[in-house]
């Protein structure tokens, strides 16, 4: 029996479900006896992110669509960090009629600025579909202008009856689990949980009083090998590549996963672990996102601040190479063998990889490296499954280089870390709604969550409604 003093919010599934990417979740309340929502100030409309779905061009198609809420009536956008399907659709949102406030870590703010921008490079050159309308810097200016940042744990009180604040997720610079407290109960929003311990940022928080849990699953039905096994697998893959005079390709992820491998790399050549080669670092976004980094160290654990303190520049050594022109990047394929690349996009579906990877993906003495998670129908993701032939460019490629799979990696918890998560609120927790990942891997973690803990978990579909009793 419902207490008689409980109230009720209702949140929507609008994206971000069956798939890791497109977050969007829709929180509405308080709702009046026939669950309708309150009008005039006490009745409140909340984003909780707004992501591209990546992958198939099938996927990219939703993206276009309308959205199913008008974007005029949503007061405030929670943002949890800055990776593209967690904000690639708020130029569409704001050219549908959004006006409201923008809210996210600092950080995040700051990185979300030249994630945009690049977006609008990509996107903006469709004149077909119309994007060059919605993704344009004028649109990204007007983004900007309601965007407010604030810091962990900063309480953000809003009319209703509503108290916002962010812990810190560990997953990249800025990440934050949002919390929604209201009449006395907590809604947590994961975003995208951090795989801690990262050489670079704090460990994810610790969660132990919420009410109700919307949570991502990216890796919920596997594991990643350890820190010390991901180190020695790149390591050996350094080792192995130089042996072979060959050209080691690494697709990476611009925001967090390039600055962790710059960090590794950089203890391994201090640490005359690895033998002398040029590395090129070509990726003009990664670049200019390392310089967010560089002016965020308070969200850097206590071993990255001792190293800068001490004199440290944790993302440059000896044999690297900066690539910002065009014209650099095409040169690094004349340079000697053997040498590293390391360029995105991160699952080879865009960027100065492609190109790479169209010359080098051919040679058996060459390695193609992965590190992350790799969406169904990306390049990467082929490539992965044991592909033997690609098109890249509208030419036919075949793949003769070694595949090595890093999944340690990820900048994602996996399966038992996202159950240990869990754990600290298991006496508490009334419900889990398991979202961003693909089906079966949602579907693993709502047994397991069922299974270990005895808890109220599920997998929702999208444009599932649920009503929280609060």
């Amino acid at each position: 029996m419902s207490d008689k003093n409980s109230k009720k919010l209702r949140l929507t599934f609008c994206a971000g479900t069956g798939t890791v990417t497109g977050a969007n979740f829709l929180l509405e309340g308080p709702l009046d006896k026939n669950g309708n929502l309150l009008e005039g100030e006490a009745g409140k409309k909340f984003l909780i992110d707004c992501g591209l779905t990546q992958g198939t061009k099938l996927a990219d198609d939703v993206n276009w669509q309308d959205f199913q809420y008008d974007p005029a009536s949503i007061d405030i956008l929670f943002i949890t960090h800055a990776h593209i399907d967690h904000i690639g659709r708020i130029p569409k949102l704001v050219h549908d009629g959004f006006r409201g406030k923008i809210v996210s870590t600092k950080a995040t703010k700051d990185l979300a600025l030249p994630m945009l921008m690049d977006t609008v490079g990509i996107l903006g050159r469709d004149t077909a579909d119309g994007l060059d309308e919605i993704y344009n810097e004028d649109t990204v200016k007007k983004i900007m202008n309601l965007w407010e940042g604030i810091d962990y744990h900063q309480k953000m009180n809003i009319a209703g009856g509503f108290q916002m604040s962010y812990k810190d997720a560990g997953h990249i610079l800025g990440s934050g689990m949002l919390e929604v407290v209201f009449n006395g109960k907590k809604i947590v929003f994961t975003g995208d949980l951090g795989n801690s311990p990262s050489p670079i940022l704090r460990d994810t928080e610790v969660v132990d009083d919420a009410d109700y849990l919307v949570m991502e699953s990216v890796y919920g039905d596997r594991n990643h090998e350890s820190r010390d096994e991901r180190n020695k697998m790149l390591e050996r893959a350094i080792e192995e590549n130089y042996k072979n005079k060959g050209v080691l390709i690494v697709p990476t992820f611009s925001l967090e996963r390039s600055q962790e491998l710059l960090y590794e790399i950089n203890n391994f050549v201090e640490n005359k672990q690895i033998p002398r080669m040029p590395i090129y670092f070509d990726s003009p976004l990664g670049i200019h996102l390392t310089e967010v980094y560089r002016k965020h160290t308070e969200c850097f654990n206590e071993n990255a601040k001792k190293l800068i303190a001490s004199g440290d520049d944790i993302f440059t050594f000896p044999g690297l190479h900066v690539t910002l022109s065009t014209e650099d990047s095409k040169a690094i394929a004349e340079s000697s063998n053997p040498k590293i690349i390391i360029a995105g996009s991160g699952m080879s579906n865009g960027g100065r990889i492609i190109h790479h990877e169209q010359r080098f993906l051919q040679h058996p003495e060459n390695t193609f490296l992965l590190t992350g998670y790799q969406a169904v129908g990306t390049m990467g993701r082929m490539i992965e499954d044991g592909a033997t032939h690609v098109m890249i460019n509208g030419v036919d490629t075949k793949v003769r280089a070694r595949v090595v799979k890093i999944a340690g990696y990820s900048g994602h918890k996996d399966s038992n870390h996202l159950l240990e998560f869990v754990s600290h609120m298991a006496d508490k927790v009334k419900q889990i709604f398991v979202v961003m990942g693909e089906p079966k891997s949602s579907l693993f973690l709502v047994q397991k969550i069922r299974d270990n803990f005895a808890l109220n978990a599920t997998a929702p579909s999208v444009n599932d409604v649920v009503e929280l009793e609060m």
